[in-house]
């Protein structure tokens, strides 16, 4: 190569002062929100009347900012807070980079305590928890930034919408001392199909999973049954939390081998999972005995799971995620999306990565039925669930815009509702003293 064909070739330097093609940023905010919340049950409780979720936005130098959500608990917003001091002045562009200031913050995490991400998923990697969120609003600046959506940054749509499944719960008519919501009590068969009718109407969903480990198995399995016969064609499933047993889980299974699309976390082990699967002509799916890539070997040696519902909280964000779609394909994993109570940022990163990974192999879970519309803190309208799916959008980056008045509302909801962190049993205890967890329980 000649010295003029070297001197055209582009500089690449490690120099942050001297790189090109940068979007360093000036500023990160966290800010927790609250968000009313149904009563709905689950084996450890059931949800208190405000949710928390915690809104990262990141700014550049160039007048970019991007956009992520994560829990809102307080020792959570404790690591946020740290990891997003130290990333100031670093480039949105350079992951790598994030990332490991991402780990360098937590390398004193003593004396902050606590999981920070309540619910009942306590295996989860702390870097990658803390990073998910920066790791979201670094691709929707480099999305801006190039004017292309977050699907072009992980390879390209291969998918212009993506389903999701009707998210079913036993719940009481309301919160005790406030009014019936809207949905009403669900606490049968009968008030679980009439849920179910409900979703089904408003949203067109096409799959439909029910939130077990409340009630006895045995009325939980005629749930299941009632909603076939109501949807014959509908693929169904049931997640009790892992709180069976092994031959509980077994029994059940066998029982509803006609009935389900997959059998999700009976147990709460690898080993207790696989014994299940061994004996039941189910795929078992799951997200909470693998939700690390720790996890993932000793589950597919087991035979314990046969898709992976991924959660890019969980798992370090989108890029992350993606390698573990990988692994799922590579080892013929089946492949979905978990949900926890989430707004329209989340939603918006759940769809872009979806619609990038070909090997999504079911319709994804979500909560966004279950949420007020107006309680969001981006701009209205971008995410739509009609047909039970959701056009991907195709703006740049996620797609979605922060709406800066409902982001302080909903602080301020935050403040006055009084909760710093997640708690179910806390919750429910406060109303049924005599409640107690249990692992398993049936």
């Amino acid at each position: 190569m000649s010295e003029l064909e070297l001197d055209l070739l582009p500089t690449v330097s490690n120099d942050p002062a001297t790189a090109t093609n940068r979007c360093l940023i000036t500023e990160v905010s966290i800010t927790p929100v609250a968000f009313a919340d149904p009563p709905l049950l689950n084996s450890v409780g059931v949800h208190e009347p405000f949710a928390l979720r915690a809104i990262v936005v990141v700014r550049t130098e160039d007048g970019l900012y991007g956009l992520g959500e994560t829990y809102g608990d307080e020792a959570h917003l404790v690591r946020l807070n740290r990891a997003g001091a130290l990333l100031v002045g670093a480039d949105a562009f350079n992951l790598n980079q994030v990332s490991s200031l991402v780990a360098a913050s937590l390398a004193d995490d003593a004396g902050v305590g606590g999981h920070g991400t309540g619910g009942m998923v306590t295996t989860t990697s702390l870097e990658d928890r803390v990073l998910s969120a920066f790791d979201v609003a670094c691709l929707d600046i480099q999305g801006k930034a190039l004017g292309v959506p977050v699907s072009t940054l992980l390879g390209g749509a291969v998918r212009d919408e993506v389903a999701f499944s009707g998210y079913l719960f036993y719940k009481w008519a309301g919160h005790p001392g406030h009014a019936d919501d809207s949905w009403g009590a669900a606490l049968d068969p009968a008030g679980i199909v009439a849920q179910a009718r409900k979703i089904v109407d408003e949203y067109g969903f096409t799959a439909l999973k029910l939130k077990g480990g409340v009630f006895e198995p045995e009325i939980e399995a005629a749930t299941i049954e009632a909603l076939r016969e109501a949807f014959p064609d509908m693929p169904l499933r049931i997640d009790p939390n892992g709180v069976w047993t092994v031959d509980t889980a077994i029994k059940v299974g066998q029982r509803l081998e006609p009935v389900l699309e997959y059998l999700e976390d009976p147990c709460l082990s690898i080993e207790d999972n696989a014994a299940v699967r061994a004996a039941v002509k189910l795929p078992i799916a799951t997200n909470m005995c693998v939700v690390s890539f720790n996890d993932v070997p000793p589950a597919i040696a087991a035979g314990a799971v046969d898709v992976v519902l991924s959660d890019h909280h969980f798992w370090g964000g989108l890029r992350r995620s993606q390698t573990l779609a990988g692994i799922a394909e590579t080892f013929k994993l089946g492949l979905s999306m978990h949900s926890n109570s989430h707004l329209g940022i989340s939603f918006a990163a759940m769809i872009q990565l979806a619609a990038a990974t070909k090997n999504i192999d079911y319709a994804c879970d979500t909560h966004w039925p279950w949420k007020l519309a107006s309680d969001d803190v981006i701009v209205p309208s971008a995410l739509e669930i009609r047909g039970g799916s959701v056009k991907v959008p195709t703006a740049p980056g996620l797609g979605i815009e922060l709406d800066e008045e409902a982001l302080a509302r909903m602080h301020q909801q935050y403040l006055d509702c009084g909760l710093t962190k997640r708690d179910d049993t806390g919750y429910m205890q406060s109303i049924h003293p005599e409640f107690r967890l249990a692992t398993p329980r049936w």
